[in-house]
């Protein structure tokens, strides 16, 4: 059979998208894999960037280096902007049109607002390098603007930083932050002392981390505590603007608020004119192929589907490429004219990163926190990432932190988009946390 013989079109360099093509390494498919940016990302230590541990291509290597042993995969860059499903074709952003014979749409989730779209602008959030590097920006800045700052309001709002959303990025960010404040930058100003930063981390639930056990979130909550995080839980945000939040009717001067709460997938899914869940995700059929279309394929966060126990498949890493992995393997039985056989996703654990020496880990029956937990984590992720460099590299970079509490990629870069704003904009009447602050 001819390698160019079936035409497979990878929509979404992503976990799913880049392990779906590499299982296909020596299957009789031509395989062009398109994706709005050159590289793939390691998603999970995105904040690790944020947060100016890392740089950017410690976690993320380009997709053409990747695959470029790989030779039925052409890499495209391009942006998909509209399907044809009857048509079996794709068309780009620049009009180009790509005709398939299977096609596997990858394309990942976005941020959720829950209808309140207009405070992305005032609370950006993370999903990819450069909202990483426009949130480190946001942030050092911050401090810097405080330095300068005489009026204690203003500099108080300037030292508040607010994370919406108790999940795993949420609380990753927030005692990041907090370690941050109360030590990579301790001695380095004269007028402001970093360690009275206020970070605050906001879960509208009852409980941070809710996918994690209760025991387990109670064990996380009070390591924020510890690293000098304030966590507000069963109160959502009800409004945030360039000057800060409210919780209720409580208005907050924050000057740094970062959106953790919700996803949504990727828009392109409302093309194909088949049932969605809530978030936009396509409820797939069991070999995760889309109702009607047994051509086209969905995997990742684009993806709906459940476990054997009724439970959502979630929408991690390791679920996102055990997908690309089974859809390959279906693509490869129908080619073969071989019986098909259904997804089921097998679930390594949970785990989750609070700050230096502090985590959480579920495996199963097994739970635990603190510091070994921390090793374990730190372990799964430099194992899982793509390439000896990016191992050895992130090795590195950790192991200086640990032992100097600095943070590698301190670098202002770009033009900082919150600037200094009217005076008439900030609340007239700071909270009572803030008024200490302020005053002191």
């Amino acid at each position: 059979m001819s390698l160019t013989k079936h035409h497979l079109v990878i929509v979404g360099g992503g976990f799913a998208g880049l392990w779906a093509a590499r299982a296909l390494d020596d299957a009789p498919v031509r395989i062009t894999l398109i994706d709005r940016h050159n590289h793939h990302l390691f998603q999970p230590l995105l904040y690790q960037v944020a947060t100016a541990g890392l740089s950017a291509p410690d976690i993320a290597a380009p997709l053409r280096h990747i695959l470029r042993d790989q030779r039925n995969v052409e890499v495209q860059l391009g942006e998909v902007t509209h399907l044809a499903p009857e048509a079996r074709q794709i068309e780009l952003a620049d009009g180009t049109r790509i005709t398939y014979d299977s096609l596997l749409l990858a394309t990942g989730a976005g941020h959720a607002y829950f209808g309140n779209d207009q405070w992305a602008q005032h609370a950006p959030g993370l999903k990819t390098l450069d909202d990483a590097l426009r949130l480190r920006r946001e942030m050092l800045v911050a401090f810097e603007r405080a330095e300068a700052e005489t009026d204690p309001a203003k500099r108080a709002a300037w030292l508040h930083f607010a994370i919406v959303g108790g999940g795993p990025t949420g609380v990753e960010l927030a005692g990041t932050l907090a370690e941050i404040a109360r030590h990579t930058l301790k001695d380095e100003f004269r007028h402001i002392d970093p360690r009275e930063a206020r970070v605050r981390l906001i879960e509208a639930g009852p409980r941070v981390l809710p996918s994690f056990p209760e025991d387990l979130t109670t064990k996380a909550r009070a390591q924020l505590e510890k690293l000098g995080v304030e966590v507000s839980t069963g109160k959502p945000v009800t409004h945030i603007d360039e000057h800060g939040y409210k919780l209720g009717d409580e208005a907050f001067a924050a000057r740094t608020v970062v959106w953790a709460a919700g996803v949504a997938a990727s828009p392109l899914a409302r093309q194909l004119g088949v049932p969605l869940d809530r978030a936009g995700r396509v409820l797939v059929e069991q070999d995760l192929s889309v109702p009607g279309y047994p051509d086209i394929f969905v995997g990742g966060d684009l993806a709906a589907i459940n476990q054997a126990d009724g439970k959502p498949v979630p929408g991690v890493a390791p679920a996102a490429k055990q997908m690309g992995k089974h859809i390959a393997k279906v693509l490869r039985a129908r080619l073969a004219d071989k019986p098909v056989t259904p997804f089921k996703y097998s679930d390594f654990g949970n785990l989750a990163t609070i700050g230096r020496m502090a985590a959480i880990v579920h495996l199963g029956k097994l739970k635990f926190a603190g510091p070994l937990a921390w090793w374990f984590w730190l372990a799964a992720h430099v194992y899982f990432l793509i390439g000896f460099r990016n191992r050895f590299v992130v090795l590195v970079n950790w192991g200086m932190a640990y032992m100097s509490y600095q943070r590698a990629a301190r670098i202002i870069f770009g033009e900082a988009s919150r600037e200094v704003v009217p005076d008439e904009g900030l609340p007239q009447s700071l909270p009572e946390a803030d008024k200490q602050r302020a005053a002191g």
